[in-house]
């Protein structure tokens, strides 16, 4: 187990900045760069715009045509996973702000696709958040974690904690992106990690950019189910359909 887990209690948002900022520097959208709305960096237009992925299984997030307990796939094999939420499907605009993010060094992408998932996945609070973390090389190259920079805000908008340093990667793997799914399970075998300071959290969700296959999400559930986590979910910014 790991002796050294940061547990981070988030504090209540100071907002007077927030306002000051708003003031000073009125909202662009990121999308089309037209005067923001609500107090948000995207306008109205594109607001209406976003796929959001309202009919979807309950188990891995894959949009549905109509609602069902679970898509076929699940029923079949259910997966470590007891719930995924996706706020999107990944599309128009998507595809243009979590890129944004992701490579770019943008975190007020982040910070706007973050408020975009609450609105989206606000409900009964669970124990704990654990963002999904990148790999070594990979967070060296960048220099931040976009799964993070999602994961920060949420836990202080829900009021719980975001653990660090329970979740880790063993070793660094080649990226995902360039891989089939059989390759994409094969590649993360034994890629993850946990360990608790004291006893594991009753329920987890696992914070992530953008869900594919669900590979990464799957690993990262193994290792924490064997850390002693009962429940693990995951919550999502946009699923691959």
């Amino acid at each position: 187990m790991d002796d050294a887990v940061n547990q981070t209690h988030p504090a209540t948002v100071d907002g007077r900045l927030a306002r000051l900022g708003c003031g000073l520097w009125p909202a662009r959208c990121l999308v089309c760069g037209e005067r923001g709305a609500d107090g948000r960096d995207l306008c109205r237009a594109c607001a209406r715009a976003l796929p959001w992925n309202r009919c979807a299984c309950p188990r891995c997030a894959l949009p549905l045509a109509v609602p069902a307990l679970a898509c076929g796939r699940c029923l079949k094999r259910p997966p470590a996973l007891d719930a995924v939420r996706a706020a999107f499907v990944y599309g128009t605009p998507l595809d243009r702000l979590l890129p944004r993010l992701k490579f770019h060094d943008d975190l007020a992408a982040g910070r706007l696709l973050a408020a975009l998932m609450l609105d989206d996945l606000q409900r009964p609070a669970p124990a704990a958040l654990i963002a999904v973390p990148l790999a070594h090389a990979r967070l060296r190259e960048r220099g931040y974690d976009q799964a993070r920079e999602l994961a920060r805000p949420l836990a202080r908008a829900l009021g719980v904690p975001l653990i660090e340093g329970a979740l880790r990667r063993t070793r660094d793997t080649p990226p995902q992106s360039s891989l089939g799914a059989l390759a994409r399970r094969r590649n993360l075998r034994g890629a993850f990690a946990a360990g608790f300071r004291g006893a594991a959290p009753t329920r987890v969700v696992l914070i992530d950019d953008v869900m594919t296959t669900g590979a990464t999400l799957l690993a990262a559930a193994g290792a924490l189910r064997r850390a002693g986590v009962a429940r693990v979910e995951a919550w999502v910014c946009a699923r691959v359909p």
